[in-house]
């Protein structure tokens, strides 16, 4: 998954996103070092946040832009 480093690109701190997703800071690391699987719903709303598909998140495309929204 890309989600390391696209916070990094972006110099988001993982306490922010954390933050933003209600969850700890050491569960959104285990999420970045894929040592927990990132619920959809999580996967979904950071896709929201970075602007971008759950596809480019997931490293199934190199596309950032998202998909048009219906």
């Amino acid at each position: 998954m890309r989600l390391k480093e696209i916070r990094e690109d972006l110099d988001i701190k993982q306490k922010d996103l954390a933050d933003y997703l209600h969850i700890k800071q050491n569960t959104y690391s285990q999420y970045e070092n894929e040592q927990r699987q990132i619920p959809i719903e999580l996967l979904v709303r950071l896709a929201v946040y970075y602007n971008t598909s759950v596809d480019y998140l997931l490293g199934l495309t190199n596309e950032r832009r998202p998909y048009p929204r219906s």
